[in-house]
């Protein structure tokens, strides 16, 4: 009643396998709060649903489904979730059908991203279910940019007419191997669907996301390609070695900070090639047509640091920018770092540097920043593991 008051058809074809043939439901792609109509379509089926959402309106009536809570973050609580699937989907007792979205995050319906392996850990049949929204105008994508949740639900109600269609898919029944494997049953799973969507699959999580999304709230240069740098170090193998802190200990200073694609591939010690190709153009500046270096090297401190305080970071980033090797950095040279690091315009990092530069010498150290930074609460997550924050310091 609530979703044709707002305006939305919901038509439903195929259909829905019994608990008896399939257990777990997987549905996909997940693209918007309004796919909790999937509870209605599939009769009340127990939704795993992250612990977040049982604060709201819409998670108080999950309740009633019999929900599995999991928190995202926690190891822990992903394998006990995990437990209570196989339990559920295994057991005699007359529980209703599990129901997951195993991309574990909201996208674009582009495509499919990695089915997290959770909901097959039981080895048991699924029925793959997916969603779509064949609407003129797309009001209901809710996704890690863009706008929030109100302004979706304001945009989608003044629609004349939105529709929504779920179709319910035949039941896929594992081989031994997939039985074995929950990867490879989950990736199988995940092809069938993107078949039957006309859309790719791409190897996303929401952890990468989770990734890009810190990334480019801090700053970090090539924030948006995060995962990509990751990728083709890889694949040079400079993962390996991390060669990147070896020349950052050793000193930059006198060496270019703008690189042609040979002297990037000369000084990281890598072979011109198609990964490095596109490592180097994921910090190419127009119109000059160059890599600045340091950006290079912020996003993969990044990578290899990202589970540790951002101040780890901060200390690279002080050597990296300390043109004088004397370990101190002018405001100048200050500015490019925060920037980069923390988000800040140049007003808060002006503001940042005069604070940490007591003496007045026009430079600060690292262990300078290090001891303002720590007496000021809205600086306190640069010290702490979590460093997905924007300051503005007064």
């Amino acid at each position: 009643m609530s979703y044709l008051a707002g305006g939305m058809a919901i038509s439903i074809r195929g259909r829905q396998a019994s608990r008896r043939e399939a257990p777990i439901l997987v549905v996909a792609p997940h693209s918007s709060f309004l796919d909790s109509c999937i509870v209605y379509a599939t009769r009340m089926s127990s939704v795993i649903v992250r612990k977040e959402s049982m604060d709201n309106y819409v998670g108080k009536l999950i309740n009633y489904t019999q929900p599995v809570y999991v928190w995202r973050d926690d190891p822990n609580s992903r394998q006990n979730t995990i437990k209570e699937i196989i339990e559920r989907a295994t057991s005699k007792e007359d529980w209703p059908q599990v129901l997951i979205f195993p991309e574990g995050t909201c996208t674009n319906r582009s495509c499919l991203i990695t089915f997290k392996p959770g909901g097959f850990y039981p080895g048991v049949p699924v029925q793959p279910v997916t969603i779509r929204y064949p609407n003129a105008k797309d009001t209901v994508t809710w996704t890690w940019e863009g706008p929030g949740a109100l302004k979706l639900l304001w945009l989608t109600l003044t629609q004349v007419h939105s529709s929504c269609e779920i179709e319910f898919l035949p039941v896929y029944y594992p081989n031994e191997e997939e039985k074995r494997n929950p990867k490879l049953f989950a990736r199988n799973v995940r092809d069938v669907m993107a078949k039957a969507l006309g859309v790719p699959v791409l190897d996303y999580t929401y952890d990468d996301c989770r990734l890009i999304a810190k990334a480019k709230q801090l700053g970090i240069p090539g924030g948006a390609s995060i995962r990509e740098v990751a990728e083709l170090r890889a694949q040079l193998k400079l993962d390996v070695t991390n060669y990147e802190v070896d020349l950052i200990e050793t000193g930059l200073q006198g060496s270019p900070r703008w690189l042609t694609l040979e002297q990037f591939a000369l000084k990281m010690d890598v072979l011109i090639t198609v990964p490095c190709s596109r490592l180097y153009k994921i910090f190419v500046q127009q119109p000059i047509n160059l890599m600045y270096f340091p950006d290079y090297l912020l996003a993969t401190l990044f990578i290899l640091y990202q589970h540790e305080p951002l101040s780890l970071l901060i200390a690279y980033g002080f050597k990296i920018f300390d043109g004088s090797g004397m370990g101190r950095l002018d405001l100048t040279s200050f500015e490019e770092l925060a920037a980069r690091t923390l988000n800040l315009g140049p007003e808060d990092a002006h503001n940042l540097f005069r604070g940490a530069d007591v003496e007045k010498k026009e430079y600060i150290t690292y262990d300078e920043f290090v001891a303002y930074g720590m007496k000021k609460p809205e600086l306190s997550f640069v010290f702490t593991r979590d460093g997905s924050q924007k300051v503005k310091v007064q």
